[in-house]
């Protein structure tokens, strides 16, 4: 049976996306419900959860996740392993495949994820890596599900850095989704040509759309759905003052959301910066959804390791499809 891996948001298909985020809804509701890592008559299983970087939601999301599931999770902290200094991820893989039921990594470089999956026997989940966040995505496609009641068909736009891992991520799960999706950022700072051309050609077989444009009126032009993220990211604190002015333009603040559907939502990652990419009075007022977000990374998460386990052949759980 092949062993099924989450390293970038395609690889989920559109009906698997789907089906994960009914099951996070299930699961939501009901949050013990699905237990694959509790081993019956074997005790609990292990997940490794590894960061190279430091992490609040990520970290309080899988380790709260991974026991609410029946398991334990193995925090390794930045430092705290040889990977790709003293031992090979391709080394790591092998010995970790051996001792636990997954593998969730919060890295830096995207081919570290795929060198680890390439020598695992057992899931490797993306936690964040420089080029994506599959697993902020989930959570925020499962709080739009919530508040929209759907989210084939709806528009999403995404202003500010359009050249980071969530612009990436926006455009990839959203088309896969069925959404129109608007990427707005200045000349310089949008995503890659190969991250565009894929959500296209994802977009073709779903119905939704691509729009990359320097224009934020554009893309929010009726928008059912607004995000954004900090315009500094981990590694870019020498950039401050240069960026701060550079991404003004596409700051989220009342007049921002005014160009939006007069119900739209507002999305953010977090960490928030009030009075730079949005304003107080968005992120603390009535079309902000940030905190369901935030606690559905814990739902999302859980029910993406139920379902890549299942997949893998590691657990069974009631509901979802016959494994492929």
């Amino acid at each position: 049976m092949t062993t099924r891996h989450f390293l970038k948001d395609t690889d989920l298909s559109p009906a698997e996306q789907a089906e994960v985020l009914d099951l996070a809804l299930r699961m939501k509701a009901a949050p013990y419900s699905v237990q694959p890592l509790a081993a019956e008559g074997a005790g609990r299983k292990t997940v490794a959860v590894i960061f190279d970087k430091t992490s609040t939601r990520t970290r309080v999301s899988f380790s709260t996740g991974v026991s609410d599931m029946g398991g334990t999770p193995l925090i390794i902290n930045p430092g705290e392993s040889q990977i790709g200094h003293k031992e090979s991820v391709e080394d790591t893989a092998k010995v970790l495949e051996r001792m636990v039921a997954a593998i969730v990594w919060r890295t830096g470089a995207h081919q570290g994820l795929v060198d680890m999956a390439a020598n695992s026997r057992v899931p490797v989940v993306n936690a964040l890596c420089d080029d994506y966040h599959p697993c902020q995505l989930l959570a925020d496609l499962l709080t739009v599900k919530e508040h929209k009641g759907k989210l084939a068909g709806l528009s999403m736009a995404y202003l500010g850095d359009a050249a980071n891992n969530m612009a990436n991520s926006y455009l990839l799960a959203g088309v896969t989704a069925g959404m129109h999706v608007r990427i707005a950022g200045p000349e310089g700072y949008l995503p890659a040509p190969e991250i565009v051309a894929e959500a296209e050609d994802v977009a073709a077989a779903t119905g939704g759309s691509v729009l990359v444009t320097v224009d934020p009126a554009a893309a929010l032009e009726g928008a059912d759905v607004v995000a954004t993220d900090t315009w500094v990211s981990m590694g870019q604190e020498a950039e401050k003052a240069e960026r701060m002015q550079l991404f003004r333009d596409y700051s989220v603040d009342a007049a921002a959301m005014a160009k939006a559907a007069p119900d739209a939502v507002f999305l953010h990652c977090l960490p928030a910066y009030r009075g730079y990419e949005v304003a107080a009075e968005v992120i603390d007022g009535p079309q902000s959804v940030v905190w369901d977000e935030a606690e559905n990374r814990l739902h999302a998460q859980k029910a993406l390791l139920a379902w890549v386990l299942h997949q893998s052949g590691q657990a069974v759980v009631e509901g979802l499809a016959p494994r492929a």
